[in-house]
């Protein structure tokens, strides 16, 4: 490897070579570059380099001394090193250091090109955790242990989604924020079954983002994209300042049945009614799930990140004796993707156990005739596709058997069930909303009311 870059050749002269220098005049550079290659390559390299190879006798003549990809790009040094004040005896030390995240080579781009094309692993890469707070179904996630040689998830508690809003009420009230806490916990603890770990850190993401890729000299985030408008505005700001940073940014959609990116139509030509949406998506199949990894790669080395403590409700701006009960949570919401699990498995069974119903039947099996798993899949910490998944494999004749009609009596949603219908008029409103928060969206729409403020 040596040859391919003369800044990696360190030149170790022998004793004939040093003996042939002459006076301290013919070290001095002419004016015009007239010193031919061998003169050059005498006081460069070292004279075993010179030597004619005994099986080069058979192919070439006597007068080739070096190969020819040494003898072209020595020549160019050895022409541009005389227009130089420079002496003409070149050394070339190698200027790696000990430890080359700290001294990084500056010999070439910090990453690929083209970062789609995976040419090699990232150096560090941080997870910036949002509404996904799950290890199965995590494109984001195991993009990033595969793409990197060290990951850092991070997850931020941003002050401006909680405390008062303008008109006095919580943004965040104190069951949610117990339940996110809690579903940040379970995270953590899943990470670090798994080799890694969880960065938290209460802060805007725009600022506790790039001070982490600073810190470790990441070179991309990965993260979850959203719809909101708070959301993709976030995005946009945390773009912002990796970009100033010359960090990329790599956004992952995983949040819906349906991906973004298989829907027949762009998201500004989208349908604004169901009925309309639901023929565009009627032959659309479902992705598989992306399976969580066992072991994770670990955090980086250098910056030495400290994880940091779970804030407290307090520690967020939620009063927890304004609304919440003595025990301090909801009865039977516990957060996390732990208990989501559970909490489906759970519901396969009882769908499972229940005689099979037939197309006219549109009764959900459960507690109170609901899998009540809306929370979970709010915050993230399971995914459509894995509900999906588990029911298909376990509880078939919940997928296959049920069918909910539209007004016509034609058949509803695609494959003719009660949980795509389900989800898939969240898919419609999750696509709905993504469609008006747009960049576009954003700078072209008018206020609803004139005088609003």
């Amino acid at each position: 490897m040596a040859s391919s870059h003369p800044k990696f050749v360190d030149t170790q002269e022998d004793s004939s070579s040093s003996s042939s220098s002459s006076s301290p005049q013919e070290q001095l550079p002419p004016p015009f570059a007239t010193l031919s290659i061998s003169q050059s390559l005498s006081t460069v390299l070292p004279s075993h380099f010179l030597r004619q190879p005994k099986s080069a006798s058979l192919f070439s003549s006597p007068s080739v001394r070096l190969p020819p990809t040494q003898a072209s790009s020595l020549s160019h040094l050895s022409l541009s090193s005389v227009s130089s004040p420079t002496p003409s005896r070149i050394s070339f030390r190698s200027t790696i250091s000990a430890n080359p995240l700290q001294s990084p080579l500056t010999l070439g781009p910090h990453r690929p090109l083209d970062p789609s094309g995976a040419a090699g692993l990232r150096r560090a890469a941080i997870v910036w955790f949002r509404n996904d707070l799950r290890l199965h179904d995590n494109e984001c996630l195991a993009s990033a242990n595969n793409e990197s040689m060290s990951v850092l998830p991070v997850y931020c508690f941003d002050p401006r989604d909680y405390g008062k809003s303008s008109s006095g009420f919580d943004k965040t009230g104190p069951f949610r924020a117990s339940f996110v806490l809690e579903s940040v916990s379970d995270l953590r603890r899943n990470l670090q079954a798994r080799g890694s770990d969880l960065v938290v850190r209460v802060g805007k993401p725009e600022e506790v983002l790039v001070e982490m890729a600073k810190a470790i000299g990441a070179d991309a985030v990965y993260a979850h994209s959203e719809v909101s408008r708070d959301e993709v505005r976030a995005e946009d700001r945390v773009g912002a300042v990796m970009k100033e940073e010359g960090v990329e940014m790599k956004y992952f959609w995983g949040s819906t049945l349906f991906h973004f990116d298989d829907l027949p139509f762009k998201v500004e030509d989208m349908p604004t009614n169901y009925g309309g949406f639901r023929e565009k998506v009627q032959g659309l199949e479902v992705r598989k799930t992306v399976a969580a990894s066992d072991n994770l790669k670990g955090l980086p080395k250098r910056g030495d990140v400290e994880p940091g403590e779970m804030p407290t409700l307090l520690d967020l701006g939620v009063n927890p004796s304004a609304s919440m009960a003595q025990d301090g949570k909801a009865a039977s919401m516990v957060g996390g993707e732990t208990e989501a699990m559970q909490r489906l498995k759970k519901f396969a069974a009882e769908c499972q156990a229940q005689p099979n119903k037939g197309p006219s039947e549109n009764n959900v099996y459960g507690a109170n005739f609901s899998c009540k798993i809306s929370p979970w899949l709010t915050n993230g910490c399971i995914s459509p596709r894995v509900m999906f998944e588990e029911l298909k494999s376990t509880a078939a004749n919940v997928i296959s058997a049920s069918s909910k009609k539209g007004d016509d009596g034609s058949s509803g949603a695609p494959g003719s069930n009660w949980l795509m219908y389900e989800l898939l008029w969240r898919d419609f409103f999750r696509f709905i909303t993504r469609k008006y928060s747009s960049a576009t969206s954003l700078a072209n729409s008018a206020p609803v009311c004139a005088g609003a403020v």
